[in-house]
This record gives C-alpha cells, sequence and structure tokens, in this order.
C-alpha cells in the first residue's frame, strides 16, 4: 500500500470519504452521546442534567421488571428470526416451481414487507378483535368456541404481535431465500437425481449447504430487524396489557425517554442493547466464517 501512487488514496477519499463522514454525523455521534448520556439523569423536558455514575446500569439489573421485558425480547426475537427464516425458505421452495399464477402469489406474499407497520398493527386489531374480528368469526364457525382475549392476556398479547410482525416481514426472507434457490448449483441436483436420492435427502444433503450462506445473512438481518420492532407494539398494545406485557427492549427505551422523561435511563436501556446486539452479531458473523471456510 505504501507504494501505490498518490492518485489511488485521492480516488479512495473520494469515494469512500462522504460514506465516512454520513457514517461519523449520523451513526457514530449519535451512538457515543447516547452511551455518554447513560451516565446522566436527565429530564428530558428540563436543562438540568446530573451525573449519576453507574447508578442507571444498577438500577436497570435490579429492576423487577427488567428481567421481564429481556424474556418480551428474547421470545418474541426468536419466534420471529426462526418462524420468518423458516416460512420464508417453505414459500420460496413451494413457489420456485412452475406453478399457474405463480408471479401473483410472489407479489402478494412479500407486498406486506413494504407496507407500514402502523397501518399493518390497525389492521390487524381488527384480526385479533375479540368480540368481532376474523379469529373470533373463524373459532365460531368452526364451532371452537370463543377466542382468547389477546388485548387482556399477556402471553396471548406477545403471540398476536408476533403473528403481526411474521406476516408483515416474512416476504423479506421469501424473496432472498428465492434469489438464492434460483442461484443454485443445477448439476448437483442432477447428480442427486442421478443417484436417486429422495427429496429429504437432496434438501439436506445438497440443498441446505448451498444455501447455508444466505441463512446466515438472514439470520443477522432478521435478529437485528425483529429486535428494533416498535410500530407495531406501539398501534396495537403499547406495550401492554399489564403493564409489561409486550414491552421489549426497544419500546422501553422509548417509554423510558418519552413517556416518563427519563431520558438518561432510557440511554442506559439503548446502550445496554447495543453491546448485546453486538456480541451476537459478531458470534454470528464468526460462525458465517467458519462455514464459508469449510
Amino acid at each position: 500500500m505504501l507504494h501505490r501512487p498518490w492518485r489511488d488514496y485521492l480516488l479512495f477519499l473520494a469515494i469512500v470519504g462522504p460514506n465516512l463522514v454520513l457514517l461519523g454525523v449520523f451513526t457514530y455521534r449519535p451512538l457515543i452521546e447516547n452511551i455518554r448520556l447513560s451516565f446522566f439523569d436527565w429530564n428530558i423536558s428540563s436543562d438540568d442534567i446530573t451525573f449519576i455514575g453507574l447508578s442507571n446500569y444498577r438500577e436497570w439489573f435490579t429492576r423487577d421488571d427488567t428481567w421481564v421485558i429481556v424474556g418480551n425480547t428474547v421470545i418474541f426475537t426468536v419466534a420471529a428470526v426462526v418462524g420468518s427464516m423458516v416460512i420464508g425458505l417453505a414459500l420460496a421452495l413451494l413457489l420456485d416451481r412452475q406453478l399457474r399464477g405463480r408471479n401473483l402469489v410472489r407479489s402478494v406474499v412479500f407486498a406486506p414487507f413494504v407496507i407500514s407497520g402502523a397501518a399493518i398493527g390497525i389492521a390487524f386489531q381488527f384480526v385479533f378483535d375479540p368480540h368481532f374480528g376474523l379469529v373470533q368469526d373463524l373459532m365460531t364457525r368452526f364451532g371452537l368456541g370463543n377466542a382468547p382475549d389477546f388485548y387482556q392476556d399477556p402471553h396471548w398479547a406477545l403471540f398476536m404481535i408476533t403473528v403481526t410482525y411474521l406476516w408483515k416481514n416474512v416476504g423479506y426472507a421469501f424473496v432472498i431465500y428465492l434469489a438464492a434457490l434460483q442461484g443454485r448449483r443445477q448439476d448437483l441436483a442432477e447428480a442427486a437425481q442421478i443417484d436417486g436420492a429422495s427429496p429429504v435427502t437432496y434438501f439436506r444433503r445438497v440443498l441446505l449447504p448451498q444455501l447455508r450462506p444466505t441463512t446466515y445473512f438472514l439470520s443477522i438481518t432478521v435478529l437485528l430487524n425483529s429486535l428494533q420492532v416498535f410500530d407495531i407494539i406501539n398501534v396495537m398494545t403499547r406495550g401492554g396489557p399489564l403493564g409489561n406485557g409486550t414491552t421489549t427492549m426497544v419500546y422501553q427505551v422509548y417509554e423510558e425517554s418519552f413517556r416518563n422523561f427519563r431520558a438518561g435511563y432510557g440511554a442506559t436501556v439503548a446502550t445496554i442493547m447495543f453491546v448485546i446486539l453486538l456480541i451476537v452479531t459478531v458470534a454470528q458473523v464468526r460462525v458465517m466464517d467458519r462455514g464459508t471456510a469449510t
């Protein structure tokens, strides 16, 4: 690199420089400011700000609702990641075949992904309404009794939020998997067919290894997206019922900062969430590197 002509360095700065400036201003500067703010007690409506050291972090680890919120976050995230990838792959395998109306169905599956989460949350409020919603209507038609009260039972409320999120975002995993399927090696499929491999054996031994890089990529991106879900929760349950029934860590950041006016504590939750995401993402990247290396 030391022997490169100076024009190469100028070209590098011209191409990369604007992106580095944007990242520094809109990503890293707010991140550093958020970490700094987590050591202060600040009512967001006041100009008074007091340094309190690690008090916010001690409070977070000792509060009774912390582990309820962490549990909600873990359950929702695992269900969202696994559900999106499994359903997305199943739909991609189905719609990769020569079927009548295939392109229309592909568009229908992907369409919810580009719709606003707030709009979908409002629509699904009517789907899960315990009195006149679609779920209640279907259960009545099939003689299954009354639908659960999704807005009063915390477990069913979290299930409702998860289903709504999956309906909106499964199209993303579907499109990525579909692109990967269309780029798979046909010679391996022909060799497996000649060897008499069963569909299950072909799927496990031939197709899944080719989809491994795509699966790793989706595991990272879907994880990051699911941990940042706010609009659906805010529209459908506002973090309830019974206080924290569907409150996740990202919703707690909003609630503490803008409803309880505790910007310092909200910054603490955001910082802890950032550290968790960083650790999980680094671990996923290392696993992905090992998988691609082998």
